[in-house]
């Protein structure tokens, strides 16, 4: 692999509700979901993609088929970037999670069975390495929210922090593979110890 798009699934049935959905396969697409991955399909026309991926839950699958449209190339599931678990707050609203998720350690697994912030990150540190492994050189990765906030501040050297900044459906971000490769191993090494980085200085 030698570079990496970046985008966000298109808007699903659970970003409409303010659900937490992590549980396969979820909801699938919205009508206006379904224009924003067509949307993109133009916007990306011009751009070399020789692998697409995606992850267990139905809206990156829908939404990568829709950007991918007649392309003739191969497509692959990495569930190791599959959304977080959530336990407990599954299926309920997402900004309980998020206020849980902003008090609590993120070693602290979530109630209910769920899953750790570091627990997620190494996961997703994994699932970059094995893209990173692909002989394909141009990949379409369509993941959530949590994950592509992970791995672009990761790919800027940047710790996670408690309260993700939002990340736009259906839109592209381009990283080189040493982007990518940083990537991991920043979420690798916070994974071992980790701290959310400083909220930015207000004042």
């Amino acid at each position: 692999m030698d570079s990496l798009l970046l985008v966000r699934h298109a808007l699903a049935g659970s970003n409409r509700d303010g659900s937490a959905s992590c549980a396969p396969p979820g909801e699938g697409l919205t009508p206006e979901g379904v224009e924003q991955a067509l949307r993109l399909r133009e916007r990306l026309a011009p751009e070399e993609i020789s692998l697409g991926v995606a992850t267990r839950l139905l809206r990156t699958q829908e939404t990568l088929e829709l950007v991918l449209g007649e392309r003739d190339v191969p497509r692959i599931v990495v569930r190791e970037l599959d959304e977080v678990d959530f336990g407990s707050f599954g299926n309920g609203p997402l900004d309980a999670y998020r206020a849980w998720a902003a008090s609590h350690s993120p070693s602290e697994p979530a109630p209910g069975g769920g899953e750790s912030r570091a627990a997620a990150a190494a996961r997703y540190a994994r699932g970059l390495r094995i893209v990173l492994a692909r002989p394909e050189e141009a990949v379409l990765l369509v993941g959530h929210a949590l994950v592509l906030r992970y791995i672009l501040d990761a790919a800027r050297g940047l710790a996670p922090a408690a309260l993700i900044a939002p990340v736009e459906h259906a839109t592209p971000h381009l990283l080189a593979r040493a982007e990518i490769e940083r990537a991991a191993q920043v979420l690798e090494k916070w994974s071992r110890a980790p701290r959310f980085r400083d909220p930015p200085n207000e004042g």
